[in-house]
């Protein structure tokens, strides 16, 4: 997603640097030789300047502000090895979706995360976040894409709107960090439970049954319905709470999520699906993972009701103790009757 958001930065007139990780030596490799992204199907706009790792402080000299496109596995990478050498006072634009778990079953977002480490080291700065239904794909192919930037510092979120918003890229501004990054993040999780339907279809009915989409909108409704208990804890605006749901359509299908729902629904169990998918980074995971232990963690407080997120225990079971994909559907039914 960081190699894709140069494109609208650089055909607004911008001058882009991309830089890539120690792990994207042959991307860079790649986009020095023919001006393109290996797992791209265009070449980038002209004018991009591509940079190895150990280079990066050249790249980030006289920037604007920094985009971080890592991925969840490389938070703790991007903290020591960039944000505590950058100057603080170059704005940072994360495009990382994710939350980390804390032993209070609290959850916070990796722009807060970052912010408090850095603290604990004299560094006091802001980071911004991209949130919103977007894939790195669609958005090369210049398809209609609506997301969000949030942050604390508006004059900084308008900057960095001109800088980045085109015709086909549509950004809207909010304060409400934790609101949108636990919007895009849980999407990750219940992403994993739609997809498993799509597979349930194949293993129950052929995989010459086509697709079907009773199963897919009923798990899509309970996702939402937990979603939305799950954000109301954060005190989401409702801006952020939909954009989530956005999120979750365009990852059920058009994500890597849907890869291993599929997988699982089909019966493959995690080390099966994850021999498959070997070299497809898999975020969904770890919000699965790190949702779950916090609402475990909270429900042993007391703080809620385990039987209100059954889609989101369900997914976690399948991936760590081995139960089949089949979903509890019956606990996804409700009754607002009175007598």
């Amino acid at each position: 997603m960081g190699s894709a958001l140069a494109f609208p930065a650089a055909e607004n007139g911008n001058e882009v640097r991309l830089v890539g990780t120690p792990l994207d030596r042959e991307i860079i490799d790649g986009c020095l030789a023919k001006n393109q992204h290996m797992k791209f199907d265009r070449p980038f706009p002209q004018g991009i300047k591509y940079y190895q790792f150990e280079d990066w402080k050249e790249a980030a000299e006289g920037a604007d502000f920094i985009i971080c496109g890592v991925s969840s596995f490389g938070v703790d990478w991007f903290l020591n090895e960039v944000l505590t050498c950058l100057d603080p006072s170059v704005p940072v634009l994360s495009v990382t979706k994710g939350l980390i778990n804390l032993p209070d079953g609290e959850l916070i977002s990796y722009p807060d995360y970052w912010q408090s480490e850095l603290r604990k080291k004299g560094i006091e700065r802001e980071i911004c976040a991209i949130g919103g239904p977007c894939t790195s794909y669609e958005l090369v192919f210049h398809d209609n894409t609506e997301v969000a930037f949030c942050g604390k510092n508006t004059k900084n979120l308008e900057m960095m709107k001109q800088t980045l918003a085109t015709d086909y890229y549509h950004i809207s501004l909010t304060n409400d960090v934790i609101g949108l990054e636990a919007a895009v993040a849980l999407k990750n999780a219940y992403a994993l439970g739609v997809a498993m339907t799509i597979g349930l279809v194949n293993r129950d009915l052929g995989k010459d049954a086509g697709l079907h989409y009773n199963s897919q909108a009923g798990a899509f409704y309970q996702a939402t319905k937990e979603m939305l208990k799950l954000l109301d804890m954060f005190g989401a605006s409702e801006n952020c709470k939909v954009i989530g749901i956005g999120d979750l359509y365009v990852t059920v299908y058009g994500g890597r999520t849907r890869k291993i729902g599929i997988l699982l629904g089909e019966g493959k169990t995690y080390e099966e699906a994850m021999e498959i998918l070997a070299g497809v980074t898999l975020e969904s995971l770890v919000v699965a993972r790190r949702v779950a232990k916090a609402i475990y963690r909270r429900a042993e407080l007391g703080k809620v009701d385990m039987n209100e997120f059954p889609l989101l225990t369900h997914a976690n079971d399948v991936l760590d103790n081995g139960k089949d994909a089949h979903l509890p559907w019956e606990a996804f039914t409700f009754n607002d009757t009175k007598r």
